[in-house]
């Protein structure tokens, strides 16, 4: 699989969505942080917003659930028409059934981890999973500066991953830019979510194929 590019809607104009959505249909994946001012210190959208949102899109939806509960709540989103859903490992009660309800629905099942969490939580259910979202960011906001101190847990899953002959995406959320794409595909990234890179550029297509073709560029030598 080469790289794939995820544009976070975090970074779009709410109020001018549908037409931020089409804006960048040649990405991979349209990332959809759902917060619930709980689990994370902000609030963005829901269920129905969600729901909506897979109706318009041109591209699969990649929900990112900054959310308590997600064993309750993660196989809704599935439901309304999410392809990936990613839960919060520090949130889950029960990850394998979380997984295994995801893809019973259709889904791709992934788990998250925040930058305090040990890679080695999150190891045991590779089995289990789709892909391993590693933050790079503490989550909760955009526009944070990447933390290049987490490329290790990419290494360390990519490895884990080989030598489990699993095809294991990995997924890194926050700060994701031209500056920093190439250290995170280097390290065994290869789902990446840019919100702010894309949405502040003049013309999102064009980021968006900046930024792909610099992750293949290492991805092929890797």
């Amino acid at each position: 699989m080469g790289i794939q590019i995820a544009p976070s809607i975090l970074s779009a104009d709410f109020a001018n969505l549908e037409r931020d959505i089409l804006a960048v249909a040649d990405a991979d994946w349209l990332h959809v942080d759902v917060m619930d001012g709980h689990f994370v210190p902000n609030l963005t959208i829901g269920l129905p917003v969600v729901e909506r949102i897979a109706q318009v899109s041109p591209l699969p939806l990649d929900v990112h659930l900054m959310i308590e509960d997600p064993d309750r709540w993660a196989p809704r989103y599935a439901e309304v028409g999410a392809a990936s859903v990613t839960f919060h490992l520090e949130a889950a009660r029960d990850p394998r059934t979380i997984a295994a309800d995801l893809r019973g629905l259709g889904a791709r099942a992934s788990c998250a981890i925040k930058p305090g969490t040990p890679v080695e939580e999150v190891l045991p259910l590779i089995d289990v999973l789709d892909m391993v979202l590693v933050m790079t960011v503490e989550p909760g906001f955009g526009g944070q500066a990447f933390m290049a101190d987490m490329m290790p847990k990419l290494t360390t899953l990519r490895e884990a991953s080989d030598r489990a002959g699993r095809d294991l995406w990995l997924q890194a959320d926050g700060g994701v830019a031209r500056d920093t794409i190439q250290t995170v595909v280097a390290a065994g990234g290869d789902v990446l979510v840019a919100g702010s890179a894309v949405y502040a550029a003049e013309d999102r297509g064009a980021e968006i194929r900046a930024l792909r073709a610099l992750g293949e560029e290492v991805h092929h030598h890797a």
